[in-house]
């Protein structure tokens, strides 16, 4: 009786269906997360207008930043396992199903990223995680001083709130610059 085991090929395969799989659940997180970054600036903004209370806009930017960050961590993970199978995996396989070279494994994961629009799309979706994560938050800070009606405490807070937001839109410029030189 013939000894079966299981190859390297065919490893190498589980282990990227396992990574496309893990990078499929990622993608759909990391968007939803701009959804529910929307709902929630909706809900608090709709509570502060009809409360009349400009402080209960402090809800805002930990949240965004606790979103944001979450939706940067997710990307570069994305980023991560594409780069991965580009790299490591891809030639890996492609060496075991022709020695010698010559044969790409999974070419999709390489070519797409040579669209021409790509660079605008990566710099439009910066500007859209500044303003969903950064820019909205900044915007409720400012409306919560322009009120002047928090106390000291609530002040130091949302200072506080404001370095962390900058802290966070530094983050999402310096990941779009690490993508874009990865271009």
């Amino acid at each position: 009786m013939a000894e079966q085991g299981v190859t390297v090929g065919q490893l190498l395969l589980v282990e990227y269906q396992s990574l496309k799989d893990e990078q499929k659940a990622r993608i759909g997180f990391r968007d939803n997360l701009l959804y529910v970054t929307l709902a929630v600036v909706a809900a608090v903004i709709a509570a502060a207008v009809q409360a009349k209370q400009a402080s209960m806009l402090l809800a805002l930017p930990p949240v965004c930043v606790v979103l944001g960050w979450t939706y940067l961590v997710n990307d570069d993970k994305i980023s991560a396992i594409g780069r991965y199978v580009r790299e490591d995996l891809g030639p890996r396989l492609a060496g075991l199903a022709q020695p010698g070279g010559g044969f790409e494994a999974f070419a999709w994961e390489a070519g797409h990223r040579g669209d021409p629009r790509r660079r605008s799309r990566k710099a439009i979706q910066m500007v859209v995680d500044l303003t969903a994560f950064c820019v909205v938050p900044l915007a409720s800070l400012v409306v919560f001083w322009a009120d002047g009606d928090g106390g000291g405490l609530l002040v130091a807070v949302s200072l506080l709130e404001a370095l962390a937001v900058g802290g966070l839109a530094s983050q999402v410029v310096w990941y779009a610059k690490v993508a874009s030189t990865a271009l």
